[in-house]
């Protein structure tokens, strides 16, 4: 008996630009940055409300962030995130490349 191969697909490294949608890009900035936020906040094991107030947002939102609703926040806000929580945020600009994408986060 011969087992067939599993088909699949290779994706081309953005899930959101894989699934067809609107503002790919963006979404996966806002997925690395709120990803690396909730990382951050659950090795310090902060409570809802300590990270309410560290943050300063409402415990709404910090259920929001810790359940990977990132979309729903601005790059902008998670970079504010990110400075609050002692990280450093350098943003590189630079001449795109063949084939690079517009976009791209690196975490250190």
């Amino acid at each position: 008996m011969t087992r067939k191969k599993p088909e699949y697909e290779i994706g081309s490294g953005n899930i959101f630009a894989d699934l067809g949608l609107k503002d790919a890009d963006e979404l996966l900035t806002r997925a690395k940055l709120g990803h690396t936020v909730r990382m951050i906040l659950e090795k310090r094991g902060l409570k809802q409300k300590e990270i309410s107030e560290l943050l300063k947002i409402n415990q709404s939102e910090v259920s929001k962030l810790m359940n990977g609703k990132y979309h729903l926040f601005s790059e902008g806000r998670l970079f504010g995130f990110l400075n609050k929580l002692d990280q450093k945020v350098t943003v590189l600009i630079s001449p795109r490349q063949k084939d690079d994408n517009p976009q791209e986060v690196v975490l250190a």
